[in-house]
């Protein structure tokens, strides 16, 4: 491989999510709002690794909301997969959520009632696959995430680490246009924190498009791209490591 093929642009790539001038007003009562997003534009590529950065209060954690279509935005325009999603009604945004995104929480958003192999399924009950098929690749994706002793465990059967992967797992087994990590290292400690990086950016090198809010810098410096945002608005967009094609 060249270094013209190690080193795309990202116009060389398709856009998976774009948002448009996008924000977020959230009214307290009392004639009090806050201006969450005051603006936001960016794009987010095919095999992009983009973490979100800024103070307490910036909007990160408001923006993840959007991108997921957790919550509407007051004006702007988002676009996911090709469509506009700006508008769309609750269970139009609940359909999207289970096509197109994948979630990893820093609180694991695990059922503890489920075994490991049952939270990964999850995401498709939502599509009506088959029972078997829908097993099959969850148990695949156990695996793959180094869980494959651990199918019939429950939450409070794991440790933090082995939470967070079940939480990857189930995030990818939808096959969706987008991840989007709040936190993922939150709450574990270093070493394991690594390894959960780790397992983001093979995930990332195989193609899978991550979008992270995160306040670790170390873990920023994992990302392709950082968005730092300040006051509801983008401060600086800056490339991290270089895009490499396969």
């Amino acid at each position: 491989m060249n270094e013209t093929a190690a080193a795309a642009t990202l116009s060389d790539r398709k856009i998976v999510a774009r948002v448009v001038d996008l924000t977020k007003v959230y009214h307290l009562g009392n004639n009090v709002s806050v201006d969450a997003l005051r603006g936001v534009s960016i794009d987010f590529y095919q095999g992009d690794f983009v973490a979100i950065m800024g103070a307490s209060g910036s909007g990160k954690s408001t923006l993840l909301n959007l991108l997921g279509c957790l919550d509407h935005p007051t004006s702007g325009q988002y676009v996911l997969g090709g469509n506009d999603v700006s508008r769309l009604d609750d269970e139009a945004l609940s359909g999207i959520r289970s096509r197109y995104i994948g979630f990893i929480f820093q609180s694991y958003n695990l059922i503890p009632q489920l075994k490991v192999v049952e939270n990964i399924q999850v995401p498709l009950s939502y599509q009506r696959r088959p029972i078997a098929d829908a097993r099959q690749r969850a148990i695949r994706l156990a695996r793959l995430v180094g869980l494959g002793d651990r199918l019939h465990h429950r939450p409070t059967e794991l440790s933090g680490g082995q939470q967070q992967r079940v939480a990857i797992a189930r995030s990818i087994v939808n096959n969706p246009h987008i991840i989007l990590a709040d936190e993922p290292t939150g709450n574990l400690d270093s070493a394991t924190g690594g390894e959960i990086m780790d397992l983001l950016a093979a995930l990332n090198r195989a193609g899978r498009t991550i979008i992270m809010v995160t306040h670790e810098a170390e873990v920023a410096a994992r990302a392709q791209r950082i968005v730092r945002l300040r006051d509801g608005l983008v401060e600086e967009v800056f490339e991290n490591r270089p895009v490499t094609v396969e």
